[in-house]
């Protein structure tokens, strides 16, 4: 998995490369997991790259690797001297009860300011008010730089552990195999067994189906 720095494989690091000749020494990358699903956590990572690396990862965006590519370089990371990385998981009942977009920026901004070194927030996805420290917002970011992609796996393979845990609480939906996402297996279990404290009441098709987001009346 490791390559020496002067290889010129790695384009994804070239925004950070940029970056840190301009003198920005310290950029975080935030990027989420688990915006659509029907039933877990959001979760959302933070990571900065520090400019002294001795070796590039081969990172990339969480949605172009597969389960055990994930799993290795969330490892490596985490292991990596000159990573650093923040992780927040906001719950089913925190989204129902602010929405969806709305926990994705709380979230956003928790993991930025639990990495109080950073000098420079890149963000993917559209822009929104709220950081207390200059950022930028890329579409499509986590194929663009290497801070985001490493977030993008940070936060993928944090949600991914979780659901398999809440898979053992909740067998009969399934969650190891679809992550919480709306399946029709998921959605035909949800009609059969209700839904649990793990699912959204708030997303469709379970407010469609059980009329109300009033957790404590459904669950």
């Amino acid at each position: 998995m490791r390559k020496e720095k002067n290889t010129s494989d790695f384009d994804i690091f070239d925004f950070e490369r940029t970056l840190w000749k301009k003198g920005l020494l310290s950029v975080a990358g935030i990027d989420e997991a688990g915006r659509g699903p029907l039933a877990g956590p959001l979760v959302v990572a933070s990571a900065i790259f520090l400019q002294n690396l001795q070796y590039y990862p081969r990172v990339n965006d969480s949605k172009k690797l597969s389960p055990r590519q994930r799993d290795s370089l969330f490892d490596e990371l985490l292991s990596m001297n000159g990573f650093k990385y923040s992780i927040v998981e906001i719950s089913p009942s925190e989204i129902d009860r602010i929405n969806i977009f709305e926990s994705v920026k709380k979230a956003m901004i928790m993991a930025a300011e639990q990495l109080q070194e950073a000098e420079l927030y890149l963000v993917d996805g559209i822009a929104f008010r709220g950081f207390k420290k200059p950022v930028e917002f890329i579409v499509k970011g986590d194929s663009k730089s290497a801070s985001i992609a490493a977030a993008s796996i940070i936060a993928k393979v944090s949600r991914d552990r979780i659901m398999e845990e809440l898979d053992k609480n909740f067998p009969q939906y399934g969650f190891a195999q679809h992550k919480g996402y709306g399946t029709k297996a998921h959605i035909e279990a949800i009609k059969k067994y209700g839904p649990s404290e793990a699912h959204r009441m708030s997303f469709a098709p379970i407010k469609d189906y059980f009329g109300s987001d009033d957790r404590e009346r459904l669950l």
